[in-house]
């Protein structure tokens, strides 16, 4: 263990990292060995793999949480949230299963909520220079990020990345309800209901031919709609709230 490690280790509190996988057997165990480095466990939610995905996770010395069924990226993370606080974590690190994050980014992820200038850190796909995010997917992502930032003082750059850190005030807060890809949206619009501090970093990401996200076309269109959604049943609470 190097001595810069060392250090990061012994001045840090409690961290874990929280991996949401399915069917990702020819990525997990390089994504878990990589994140081992910077967190004091490693839990893998399998969410209803027809793979080798629970037993390569376990083979690299993740905890592995099995969803027998695939219940979606938002039940999956939920998951780990759950998970983490039973464990006693004072930060949740969330990264995808299939490669597309790097783990060594991992304390670049961390490093605001160990300054204490952020309760949530957003990895952005878009602040980096290393990514390989195509165009289609760039402008899905670009048009849920609108509608999350329309009407808001706080403006991100990506609101739909995974690659976060939850400080503990955001982990012990925050609560999925959306089984599907709008958890992100959802969690960082409970974030700024409860003024929660939100910033975000760059990252690089790579999306690998083999790697199974989902459809981008139905994808984005879903989480859209349900973003508008939670949007407007925010502005309705707020409206009710005030006439009381």
């Amino acid at each position: 263990m190097s001595e810069s490690l060392q250090t990061f280790q012994t001045t840090r509190p409690r961290i874990v990292v929280g991996i949401p996988a399915r069917n990702e057997q020819e990525f997990i165990a390089e994504v878990v060995h990589k994140a081992k480095k910077f967190a004091d466990e490693v839990i893998v939610v399998d969410d209803g793999s027809t793979d080798d995905t629970a037993e390569a996770a376990k083979a690299a010395g993740a905890l592995v949480i099995k969803h027998e069924t695939n219940r979606g990226a938002g039940a999956a993370t939920r998951s780990c949230f759950e998970e983490s606080r039973r464990r006693g974590a004072h930060v949740l690190v969330t990264l995808d299963g299939d490669g597309q994050h790097d783990s060594d980014e991992i304390p670049r992820v961390l490093a605001p909520i160990f300054s204490r200038e952020a309760d949530l850190v957003i990895g952005s796909r878009f602040l980096g220079s290393n990514n390989s995010i195509l165009r289609y997917r760039k402008f899905g992502i670009n048009v849920i990020t609108w509608l999350f930032n329309i009407g808001s003082s706080l403006k991100l750059s990506d609101a739909q990345s995974c690659f976060r850190a939850y400080g503990e005030r955001a982990l012990h807060s925050l609560n999925i309800t959306q089984r599907g890809f709008s958890f992100s949206v959802e969690l960082l619009m409970q974030a700024r209901q409860q003024g929660l501090a939100i910033t975000e970093v760059p990252i690089s990401c790579i999306y690998h031919p083999a790697s199974h996200s989902a459809n981008p076309v139905t994808h984005g269109l879903g989480v859209a709609l349900t973003v508008v959604k939670l949007r407007l049943e925010s502005l309705f609470h707020r409206l009710i709230g005030g006439s009381r």
